[in-house]
């Protein structure tokens, strides 16, 4: 008997699981049916794949080595079946796009109305999430694209560069540097009252080792997991904040204020799974993201 699809499926689910029964009831199948056919995969192999003797049940070192390749095989044959389906036309199709959170708040808007109003046919599903989950994410092939920043990527992990992202102080008008742009130093900001992202954020952690190595220790009189909950305080309160100047441009009541030494800047970049299936789809939206930084004054340094 050779290996069949339903079998790689029952044996993935009780590796996730490490257990037959929570694993049957996902599959909705019963457990002995399960169990029957996990060693009808080892009879055909001739070797065994499960340590069935302890607690929870575990992959022996040929059953790792086997759902390694099991796994490819499932995500290859996804990839195949939406490569029967893709329309070249774009008249209809699927997109699976995840962003880092502060992209959601000037990036993600735009080039989601942009894609829609010329192919509203395709579905997007768009997600927020950290980078290390984008990237297992890509790999497993639960994404298609996703904006991050640049940085040593998993194995398997394509990325092109898009454009570079600075970041400012931001101030609102009861701020008393409002309506000023000229540079602030750093040190300046010991002193100051600042709203930021909470240490959730990849760009909390950027500002704060920024203000480490210019030993600079500013009162953090209020933490946000929300950029535009960050905004609304900065608007309404003298206190001031960092954010990418690209928000900026859309709140006519913030001024962005040049620190010096400048906060370093970061090259957002399109990450995309290697030599997997690219849909009309994916390459229409890649197009066209290229194309909307360009005409949006958005450069790579």
């Amino acid at each position: 008997m050779k290996p069949e699809l339903r079998h790689l499926r029952y044996l993935l689910a009780v590796a996730e699981h490490a257990n037959f029964t929570r694993a049957a009831e996902e599959l909705r199948i019963a457990q002995p049916t399960l169990s029957q056919q996990v060693k009808q995969l080892e009879r055909a192999l001739g070797v065994q794949l499960l340590d069935r003797t302890g607690r929870t049940v575990r992959l022996t070192d040929a059953g790792a080595a086997y759902v390694h390749y099991a796994r490819r095989a499932l995500r290859d044959l996804a990839a195949g079946e939406r490569a029967v389906v893709d329309v070249q036309d774009l008249s209809r199709g699927h997109l699976r796009l995840a962003v880092t959170p502060t992209f959601t708040a000037y990036l993600i808007g735009p080039l989601v109305a942009g894609f829609y109003d010329r192919h509203p046919g395709i579905t997007l599903d768009v997600r927020e999430m950290t980078q290390d989950r984008l990237e297992a994410d890509l790999l497993d092939d639960r994404l298609d694209l996703g904006f991050a920043f640049s940085a040593t990527h998993l194995p398997g992990i394509e990325s092109t560069p898009m454009f570079t992202e600075t970041l400012s102080l931001v101030v609102g008008p009861h701020h008393p540097r409002a309506g000023q742009t000229g540079p602030l130093p750093v040190a300046e900001l010991r002193e100051r009252h600042l709203a930021l992202l909470s240490g959730d954020f990849a760009t909390r952690r950027h500002i704060d080792e920024h203000f480490a190595v210019h030993h600079v220790q500013p009162r953090i009189a209020v933490e946000a997991n929300s950029i535009n909950a960050l905004t609304e305080i900065v608007t309404r309160t003298p206190l001031a904040t960092v954010l990418p100047d690209a928000i900026t441009r859309d709140h006519a009541h913030l001024t962005p204020v040049p620190l010096t030494p400048p906060l370093p800047s970061r090259t957002v970049t399109l990450l995309r799974r290697e030599s997997t299936y690219q849909s009309a789809a994916t390459h229409a939206f890649v197009q066209q993201a290229t194309q909307w930084v360009h005409t949006h004054g958005f450069t790579l340094d």
